[in-house]
């Protein structure tokens, strides 16, 4: 059944299918110099110095949190053991990869409005012992990055930041995803550009750009540049260099045919992102003081990935009946991400802890729900929500 109001719609136009016809022709399929080319303007665009492109957001979060375990640089190396701080909600694989890299998680609770970090929560769950902190910006909404970067004042902490349901955001006039030691976006079908698969790092570190190239493909150093930050400098033997192996890689390349669409939609991201915003302005207008649900509160520019919807007195009538009204009107649903990801049966991986209570992350898992948003207008479906 396809639903009315859909969570995702392609932006493809006939610029995709032509890049798509391109990397046909080239006869190159695998990571080529549509992807090079991809990483480049990627950068530009966003204001960073280096980007590179992976298969996944999820993927981007695992290449940056290895490079961090292998760089040579003890003001950002994070060594297993070592704990770090993670909102309570967002998605799977922001935790994944710090449990396979042996990092102890302290989980924090949200805010119920912003879905972003509870900033006392975080103030007090920053001690002497946190080495890193991942902040996500959740659903198109950036962190507020002046109190974050207030509470690790003189502190030896390092940010990660997972943006990948936030391309596009800005606070402060700067790029969402480029405020921490590196970030990561997403390229999957249903965010805010679409490559088919895909995910971007990004980071201001040439030695963890370096290290991200190497691990990207395998360990080896044939996708690094003469001179590195890895092995120093390389053979001009490309036979001796082709299988040469220096760190534990994966392989997590994208294909050409991602480079080529990402972009293409990376010239179109300008007015999709205008799209999604002109929609959140409108929903803003008419639901804020909706009687049922509250709406998510903008820290920044948000690029509104979707639009939470949690109820504000769950006696006056479930979330499940919630959402039987809404696919009823033709509304695909689903929760605000996880909910609660500490309660997860997968949680019993981990080493973790809980700093204080989870309220807010609690009652969102219990209470919440998101709906789509596009770079088209939406406004019959807000019309809708209003009659709710």
């Amino acid at each position: 059944m396809i639903s009315k109001y859909p969570l995702a719609t392609s932006s493809w136009d006939q610029a995709e299918y032509d890049a798509l016809d391109r990397v046909i022709k080239s006869n190159q399929f695998s990571m080529g110099p549509e992807v090079r080319a991809f990483e480049e303007q990627f950068a530009r665009q966003f204001g960073s110095r280096y980007a590179v492109m992976v298969n996944s957001g999820s993927s981007a979060n695992l290449l940056i949190v290895a490079a961090l375990r292998y760089t040579q640089n003890d003001k950002i190396k994070i060594l297993e053991g070592a704990e770090i701080v993670v909102p309570a909600v967002s998605w799977s694989t922001t935790y994944f990869p710090l449990q396979q890299y042996g990092l102890k998680l302290k989980f924090v609770d949200v805010d119920l409005n912003t879905l972003n970090y509870d900033i006392k929560a975080l103030q007090h769950a920053v001690t002497d012992e946190t080495r890193a902190i991942m902040v996500v910006n959740l659903l198109g909404n950036p962190n507020d990055f002046d109190a974050i970067n207030d509470i690790i004042d003189g502190r030896q902490v390092v940010i990660i930041e997972d943006n990948c349901e936030s391309m596009g955001a800005t606070f402060n006039g700067r790029q969402a995803g480029t405020f921490g030691i590196a970030g990561s976006f997403s390229g999957f079908f249903s965010h805010h550009i679409s490559t088919m698969e895909g995910g971007i790092c990004v980071t201001d570190d040439e030695e963890l750009y370096h290290l991200m190239l190497c691990m990207r493909a395998h360990g080896w150093t044939r996708n690094l540049p003469k001179f590195n930050k890895v092995t120093g400098e390389k053979s001009d033997d490309p036979f001796k260099e082709s299988f040469r192996f220096v760190l534990p890689g994966y392989n997590l390349r994208p294909l050409e045919m991602s480079g080529a669409l990402g972009l293409e939609q990376l010239k179109k991201l300008p007015d999709l992102i205008k799209g999604r915003r002109s929609n959140g302005k409108l929903v803003q207008q008419k639901l804020n003081d909706h009687p049922r649900f509250m709406i998510q509160q903008e820290i920044g520019k948000s690029s509104w990935f979707g639009f939470s919807l949690i109820l504000r007195d769950p006696s006056a009538g479930s979330r499940q009946q919630l959402v039987k009204e809404l696919v009823e009107e033709g509304f695909e649903v689903r929760p605000i991400v996880t909910g609660n990801f500490a309660k997860n049966e997968v949680m019993k991986f981990f080493d973790y802890t809980i700093h204080d209570q989870l309220k807010n992350s609690d009652y969102i898992d219990a209470h919440g729900l998101f709906i789509g948003n596009h770079h088209y207008s939406i406004a019959n479906a807000v019309d809708a929500l209003t009659s709710l």
